[in-house]
């Protein structure tokens, strides 16, 4: 979860970089971003808890977090000797940047891919914390970026285009024919899409790990139930163990009230 306060800075940081990154595209895109504001601002970046950015302003922070792995890995790969020809800084930051933008959903009220679930046993059972808006088109996430950044006239090199459409790497059988090259023509012009795809990868595993540090560091509640069969468990212990210190028993403090 994010706090009020990290979820608005994020959100000027965010639109602060569309002003300094890309000025000359600028207008076309703070018009899609005035327009979806409201939407983006709080929406997550997955539907499930153990995925990742399951929360409201989930998706910003994930996108900024994409936009500084990326940035971190070109210069990783730089140091070790790849090849960084052929795409441009802005490029790779603008196809960061948007890699994502799908999950906005289409154009008009209502019309949002993210809906909150309203079934408590659905976010306790499955951890699906939202579902999928069932009054959309079904869309695969980049074909949707795509079709939002050509509605707002935002133009795009081939490399942000290809950067953005095969993002999540095999994941996605169609990509595969761009991944597994069966020739040296047909192999990948540049290492822009493995760079984006990797960077993706690296944020969403981050994000989990932060999920899952939070849930096994939350207090974990323990039934009525639970707390009666442990007792139970603790007596049975102590009498059928008469020699065992009565102290290892007293530890548990939930269960004094055995000894009044």
């Amino acid at each position: 979860m994010l706090e009020a306060e990290k979820i608005k800075s994020n959100w000027d940081e965010y639109r602060n970089r569309v002003n300094t990154l890309f000025p000359e595209r600028a207008d076309n895109l703070n018009k899609l971003y005035d327009e979806y504001e409201d939407r983006i601002v709080m929406m997550p970046a997955s539907s499930v808890a153990h995925y990742h950015n399951a929360f409201a302003g989930g998706y910003i922070d994930h996108v900024l977090r994409v936009m500084d792995c990326v940035e971190k890995l070109y210069n990783s790969w730089e140091s070790m000797g790849s090849d960084m020809s052929g795409y441009d800084y802005n490029e790779m930051m603008f196809a960061a940047m948007h890699h994502d933008l799908g999950k906005c959903g289409f154009p008009g009220r209502g019309r949002e891919v993210y809906q909150v679930e309203t079934s408590d046993w659905h976010r306790k059972n499955m951890g699906r914390m939202y579902k999928h808006n069932e009054n959309i088109p079904f869309s695969m996430v980049p074909d949707l970026s795509i079709y939002l950044l050509q509605k707002y006239q935002v133009q795009m090199s081939w490399n942000e285009f290809l950067a953005i459409r095969i993002h999540d790497g095999i994941y996605d059988d169609a990509n595969k024919p761009y991944f597994i090259a069966r020739s040296a023509q047909a192999k990948l012009k540049t290492n822009l899409p493995l760079l984006l795809h990797h960077a993706d990868h690296m944020a969403s595993q981050i994000e989990y790990e932060r999920w899952r540090s939070f849930k096994n560091n939350s207090p974990k509640l323990v039934s009525p139930k639970a707390k009666a069969t442990k007792k139970n468990a603790l007596k049975n212990l102590a009498e059928q163990n008469p020699e065992i210190d009565k102290s290892i028993v007293d530890i548990f403090s939930d269960f004094k009230e055995d000894k009044n």
